[in-house]
């Protein structure tokens, strides 16, 4: 198990002001910073196509062409747990081109697993705003013997090291969902880590894998046709979109809560004022009406807020889930 290197508030708070100071006197000419955009924005997604991660980028870079007036293209570079994608995006030119859908793993789990990252969550990063808070849905194959929480487990007590759960990649909310699991019922399961939710959920609909913990939008149109069975949510309420799927808390396991986030970052030397004006636009686009029901069609609840108050949460969660890989055990290299 490897240390977790948890942020002091100080040194989170030097860190930002670093960011802020860098993107004031980032040598971008002002007449460059006044006509922003004037040309298309990529977005950086980490994970493969489909997943959760680029189901919701998608949403918002069709919002954001309508707002911004230019093109936004997505950029899958998937591995690593979102690692390969965070380090493109962290080395991007800080000019507003180029923007970097985040997650919790990227942002709060992976400097606790990884021994070495390629790119410093806090420090390469300007925080722009979370987009969505999203449930976990635990799923499995439908021919498998268990419909519960409770059936779950005790097969998985009875069948030690045999009950497999696909994930995202190490490091990813779904991963640790799934090792939080592990630990709170007290079952030995076997993680399969993929390049993304999307090759994942594929595999777990061809009988490939047993179970699991996918973020709810990859998953709840499967379990809507039909090919996956949904047998517990991961957050401390049921979802709307799924008002009959019991919480795993109240289903078998007393305490046990994980959500996931997503949100949009720029390159932490991206100028002030792009900073805000890109904030302002996500803001507006996460307010939608035509955007607020997309998402929350895929149980996603939509969330916006200022760079700081942003910035302020994910100092919160980098301690919070740094203890849950201590507890989990979870490591990486």
């Amino acid at each position: 198990m490897k240390d977790s290197k948890i942020l002091t508030r100080r040194g989170f708070t030097l860190a930002l002001a670093a960011g802020v100071a860098a993107g004031s006197f980032a040598a971008l000419p002002a007449a460059a910073q006044a006509n922003y955009p004037a040309k298309p924005i990529t977005i950086v997604v980490p994970f493969a196509a489909g997943g959760t991660t680029d189901i919701l980028a998608r949403v918002i870079g069709e919002a954001l062409k309508k707002e911004l007036g230019q093109p936004v293209v997505i950029d899958n570079r998937a591995g690593a747990g979102g690692n390969i994608g965070g380090a493109l995006a962290a080395k991007a030119a800080a000019d507003g081109y180029t923007l970097f859908m985040g997650t919790v793993g990227t942002h709060a789990i992976n400097a606790s697993l990884y021994k070495k990252m390629p790119f410093d969550p806090i420090k390469d990063f300007a925080p722009l705003t979370r987009v969505a808070m999203v449930p976990n849905l635990l799923v499995a194959h439908p021919t498998r013997p268990y419909k519960t929480v409770q059936e779950l487990v005790a097969y998985a007590k009875a069948n030690p090291g045999k009950v497999t759960f696909g994930s995202s990649g190490n490091g990813s909310s779904i991963h640790l969902s799934g090792e939080l699991f592990d630990s709170m019922a007290k079952v030995d399961m076997i993680h399969v880590p993929y390049k993304g939710s999307a090759p994942a959920v594929s595999d777990l609909i061809g009988g490939q894998i047993d179970i699991m913990f996918d973020n709810m939008p990859s998953a709840i149109q499967h379990v809507r046709s039909g090919r996956l069975k949904a047998i517990a949510v991961t957050t401390a309420k049921r979802s709307p979109e799924l008002p009959n799927v019991p919480t795993i808390a109240e289903a078998g396991v007393p305490g046990y809560e994980a959500t996931s986030w997503f949100g949009m970052f720029a390159p932490a030397a991206t100028p002030a004022p792009i900073v805000t004006r890109l904030n302002t636009a996500l803001v507006k686009v996460l307010s939608d009406a035509d955007v607020k029901k997309k998402l929350a069609e895929q149980g996603a609840e939509p969330y916006a807020e200022k760079p700081e108050q942003f910035a302020e949460f994910i100092r919160k969660e980098t301690a919070k889930w740094s203890q849950v890989v201590k507890a989990s055990g979870a490591s990486v290299d």
